[in-house]
């Protein structure tokens, strides 16, 4: 599975804790900037670019992108056809989020959250399959057709 992250000024020390032990743990993550802290970036310039991977293969790519309140991040990133994304603040959330709507890109809040919390979040985003129930398909086909 191939993983992308990015971030604005605001979330981009989070960024890099997440990088590294994402790397620690196995995953071979691409970094989608930004690559030096910059204050004032646009969150939007990281998310597009994170969510155009994605949208190159929305079944078998994830996303991590990250802002001050995540939610920046999700507007932006939900624009691009093929491409769930998902403020998440909590790890039940997150497993919700997965395993009902088959979300692909994962929002986090470096401003709302301690490193620890997204690592548990970013755990379980990763781990948990969509469950391919048929009400969970119907439902992810519906919004696949709205990009249409």
């Amino acid at each position: 599975m191939n993983i992308y992250i990015g971030a604005d000024h605001r979330g981009f020390a989070m960024k890099e804790g997440i990088v590294a032990w994402l790397a620690q743990e196995g995953y071979v993550v691409e970094d989608m900037g930004a690559q030096e802290f910059t204050e004032g970036d646009d969150y939007p310039d990281y998310a597009v670019s994170v969510a155009q991977k994605i949208a190159q293969d929305p079944e078998n790519t994830r996303g991590i992108l990250l802002c001050g309140s995540g939610v920046g991040v999700a507007v932006a990133a939900n624009k691009i056809a093929g491409v769930r994304a998902a403020n998440i603040q909590s790890v039940d959330v997150a497993k919700t989020a997965r395993n009902d709507d088959d979300i692909n890109a994962l929002c986090l809040g470096a401003d709302l959250l301690a490193l620890d919390e997204a690592k548990a979040i970013i755990a379980t985003f990763l781990d948990t399959p969509f469950s391919g129930l048929e009400r969970h398909e119907r439902r992810v086909e519906k919004i696949k057709k709205l990009e249409q």
